[in-house]
């Protein structure tokens, strides 16, 4: 990292790297939670391809990627190795080889500064994405997070106290989204295709299940079965004329199990305050279905490094040099 070390006076920082899929991110960021950088470079151009994430084909691209994103993000913050404090990482979970570059490198970067490292759970950083300034949202509250690879709502009682309220039981609503997508010809990612295309069909047009399931818990499998059987009855040029309200109903059915859940949490838990997080926070629909909720904003809604910093500020570090034996886990 040659370079990287010339001082310029500026205040303490936290630096941050995030690559847990296929986005390469590294942030600075304040212990007051101010944004000084934040640097995503997204992989979804070359997985495209594929109609999907190719581990292998990520933990390559990060390790291409995660130098010149570093760099960029303390140029970006007008700061240097010499003005960070901590270095703080995604441990998990994710697809473990990409976990293993970014913490790799942050454990080589804390080492020789001698800094201390805080490896932080990625769900937590989503959560986390809401303490961050401008607009911090101060606990307690019941939170949405929904993502590509999880679905749960959580009671977030202090930054650090969280209690799970429900989860998923098969697919997450990004998946079910991708999964989706994928039955309608959309591209890939999946999501943001779909809601695109949405925007101009029926939400009424099908009736798509919504899954009943014992306390807070979602289930999406049977939604997804629900659309490839309606898409299998449509002959190629019906499917042409409707898809756009396949897509609509298909959402509608996704943002219902969602805020329906959401409601009973706040029901259950007695919790007025209602903040949603997570790349699916992104959808317009979701977002227009709960109204006055705390949003993530768009820039902090999928993966980024600044969230996983932002948590940092209230874990606890490793100090140099226990960390050098931490590894990366792929499930929570």
């Amino acid at each position: 990292m040659e370079g990287l070390g010339r001082a310029r006076g500026a205040a303490r920082v936290i630096l941050a790297l995030e690559t847990s899929c296929d986005e390469t991110a590294a942030a600075v960021v304040s212990d007051h939670g101010e944004i000084r950088a934040s640097v995503v470079s997204s992989q979804a151009d070359l997985h495209a391809r594929y109609g999907g994430v190719v581990p292998e084909v990520a933990s390559r691209r990060h390790l291409e990627l995660v130098t010149p994103v570093l760099r960029e993000a303390l140029d970006e913050a007008d700061a240097t190795l010499d003005d960070v404090d901590r270095i703080a990482v995604t441990q998990g979970p994710g697809l473990i080889g990409a976990l293993l570059v970014g913490l790799a490198v942050a454990k080589a970067l804390a080492w020789s500064r001698q800094l201390p490292l805080v490896p932080v759970d990625h769900l937590d950083g989503h959560v986390a994405s809401l303490f961050l300034q401008p607009d911090p949202v101060d606990p307690p509250f019941v939170c949405l997070l929904a993502s590509g690879g999880h679905t749960m709502l959580l009671s977030v009682r202090t930054h650090t106290d969280y209690q799970l309220l429900g989860t998923t039981l098969d697919d997450a609503a990004g998946e079910a989204f991708d999964k989706g997508a994928r039955l309608l010809g959309l591209g890939y990612p999946g999501g943001r295709e779909l809601d695109r295309l949405a925007r101009t069909g029926d939400p009424e047009a099908f009736a798509f299940p919504v899954a009943r399931v014992p306390g807070l818990d979602f289930s999406f499998s049977g939604l997804k079965t629900a659309l490839l059987y309606a898409v299998r009855d449509l002959e190629p040029s019906q499917l042409e004329q409707r898809r756009a309200d396949l897509a609509a109903s298909y959402q509608r059915a996704i943002v219902r199990a969602l805020v329906g859940r959401t409601r009973e949490a706040v029901e259950r838990t007695g919790l007025e305050q209602v903040a949603v997080v997570g790349g699916v926070a992104a959808n317009s629909e979701l977002r227009e279905s709960l109204a006055g909720a705390a949003l993530a904003p768009l820039l902090l809604c999928t993966d980024n490094a600044a969230m996983i910093a932002s948590a940092a500020r209230f874990a606890e570090p490793l100090p140099y040099p226990r960390y050098l034996g931490l590894d990366a886990y792929a499930s929570r």
